[in-house]
């Protein structure tokens, strides 16, 4: 993962909504505990592949 300032922080509550929201759409569960910032960013990313709101052979 890369380095992040900030990455230890809680998810914001922007993530959390959207993270949700894809989950739901992907059939998963989010994580307990929550994700940190920095993780959340990398399953957002995810989980956009898994629900094709970005292609999946996309590079980051």
């Amino acid at each position: 993962m890369e380095a992040w300032a900030t990455g230890d922080k809680p998810m914001t509550r922007p993530q959390r909504t959207y993270l949700h929201t894809l989950a739901r759409e992907a059939g998963e569960e989010v994580p307990e505990p929550e994700p940190s910032k920095a993780d959340a960013s990398v399953l957002i990313e995810r989980l956009q592949r898994a629900t094709g709101r970005i292609p999946a052979d996309r590079d980051h």
